[in-house]
């Protein structure tokens, strides 16, 4: 039977995830104060799936659940005007991740999620596509394109290779969206991570080092997690996130009181 959260982690998690009306996230601002305080987040997940998310901090409450018409809810069009504005300022990192994840970074975070899945130039050739490096070549050159364009001078023409192109090319932590543009029509702008976040994406650290703080960051917000639930927010995968957890618990920072469950020691978790 899956492990259940206590109700005193939730209510840990209410305050460290934006989960209450009083401290929901109304503007930009307070969206990348909640994403550098929690270190990462999805964008538009709700309440069933784990892990914090700036739409459930929008809508400042536990049991958030996105409706099927998104277009009319005001907390989801909050939330992804808030996404548009959050890219365009870009102050943390946002980008389509491990697993086809959508998710937010804090910069304090981005070395470690780049030690994972991040590619170096240097393994180019050996792990991207032919599209996705034809898709990079051309941002090398031009710096910053327009979907459209980009697919154009790339010469990768069909839509549907180009988005897997260019969603391998996020997933490897190269390339990231830095405008949303909507006139004449929409559109994303897309440039090279590196020169957002050159320090973070330059840095070389151990696995081992990544996976511990990736587990430290989750469960400092989470205060506890079970099994699967930290792979399935980050998109490790499990051995990965178990490594990660049981050196928490060999540096003292967690317990396990369960096979598969760790616990933030000391007294805030409840």
């Amino acid at each position: 039977m899956k492990p259940r959260i206590p109700d005193a982690i939730e209510d840990f998690r209410d305050e460290r995830w934006r989960r209450e009306g009083m401290r929901q996230v109304e503007t930009a601002l307070d969206a990348e104060r909640f994403i550098e305080q929690v270190g990462f987040a999805a964008c538009l997940t709700d309440s069933r799936r784990p892990g914090p998310s700036l739409y459930v901090a929008v809508c400042g409450r536990r049991d958030a659940v996105m409706p099927r018409n998104v277009q009319k809810d005001l907390e989801a069009s909050s939330t992804w005007l808030l996404k548009d504005e959050i890219v365009r300022r870009g102050k943390v990192y946002y980008a389509k991740l491990a697993r086809g994840k959508t998710m937010f970074l804090a910069p304090r975070m981005i070395l470690y999620f780049h030690a994972i899945w991040g590619v170096r130039r240097s393994e180019e050739t050996q792990r991207l596509s032919k599209d996705a490096r034809a898709v990079l070549a051309v941002l090398r050159k031009e710096w910053e394109m327009a979907t459209s364009d980009l697919r154009e001078e790339s010469g990768v023409k069909d839509r549907k290779a180009f988005i897997r192109a260019v969603d391998e090319l996020q997933a490897a932590m190269i390339v990231v969206p830095s405008e949303v543009v909507y006139v004449p029509k929409f559109t994303y702008i897309w440039t090279l991570g590196v020169g957002r976040f050159p320090d973070a994406l330059r840095r070389r650290i151990g696995r081992d080092h990544a996976l511990r703080e990736i587990a430290r960051c989750f469960l400092a917000g989470g205060g506890m997690t079970i099994p699967g639930e930290l792979a399935r927010v980050t998109g490790l995968s499990r051995p990965d996130a178990g490594l990660g957890n049981r050196a928490l618990v060999a540096e003292g920072y967690a317990t396990t009181p369960a096979r598969g469950v760790y616990r933030l020691r000391g007294p805030d978790p409840g």
